[in-house]
């Protein structure tokens, strides 16, 4: 499997937008990426430019539904893998995998195993994996790979915002989630970001960014359109291209 990179964070800090730009930086090496938005309030696709037409929650269901109805000589496992295919979306330079909503009543086990198993065959054929997560992590633990090479950890300058990158942190550790390294990016920075006010995570992170506040950036985010035509010279930008590079050096060390 290639590296993969995992982003988590409370809700609004702009996770999902940083998430785009890592995907839109990994494509300039022109190696094969794969996208993930393991988060149930999926937008990941309309940051990359791809209006998602299925998602692997809404299939799910619909296997569920048919489950007693399935032609003879033909496996669950054959059904789901096929049903995968059909989810992944192909962009210019990387394909897209939306997980979309979490389960409905009724046992899942055997078909979170497969598709576990299936999304994890998938995502090693990619030299780049990058996971965009609910806060909760819950992804990285059931329904995806549980290796994540590099986990950026997403919050802004508020009190409550550290404090909760600080719990996704312990959260990663308590879950058991193979990490190599455990970043804080603490994004939309107007002043200086000070050690006591990274005291309140409560959690020592091995490297911590900051990522410029950025209007043209906002501008776009807040109408919900695609990053591909943001240019690479605005703060925001430059700030994500750059985290990547130095951690991707250091992730190799």
């Amino acid at each position: 499997m290639g590296i993969t990179i995992s982003i988590a964070g409370k809700g609004g800090v702009g996770k999902t937008t940083i998430s785009a730009l890592l995907v839109r930086e990994l494509c300039k090496k022109n190696k094969p990426v794969l996208a993930i938005d393991a988060d149930p309030n999926f937008n990941l696709g309309d940051r990359l430019g791809l209006k998602v037409s299925n998602t692997i929650g809404s299939l799910r269901e619909e296997i569920m539904k048919t489950k007693d109805k399935l032609p003879s000589g033909v496996s669950k496992q054959d059904i789901i893998e096929y049903q995968v295919r059909m989810a992944l979306q192909e962009g210019d330079a990387f394909d897209l995998l939306t997980m979309g909503r979490q389960e409905g009543p009724g046992c899942y086990c055997f078909i979170n195993s497969v598709l576990r198993t299936f999304v994890d065959a998938l995502a090693s054929k990619y030299d780049y994996i990058v996971i965009d997560n609910e806060a909760g992590l819950e992804h990285l633990s059931r329904r995806t790979t549980v290796k994540s090479d590099i986990l950026f950890v997403i919050c802004d300058q508020s009190k409550v915002s550290i404090e909760a990158a600080g719990r996704i942190g312990r959260l990663a550790d308590e879950m058991g989630i193979k990490v190599g390294r455990k970043v804080l990016i603490v994004n939309r920075t107007e002043s200086e970001t000070t050690p006591q006010m990274l005291s309140l995570a409560g959690y020592n992170f091995d490297s911590v960014h900051t990522v410029r506040s950025d209007s043209a950036l906002k501008a776009v985010s807040d109408r919900g359109d695609s990053l591909a035509a943001i240019a690479n010279i605005t703060p925001a930008v430059e700030d994500v291209g750059d985290i990547l590079a130095k951690e991707l050096v250091a992730l190799l060390r």
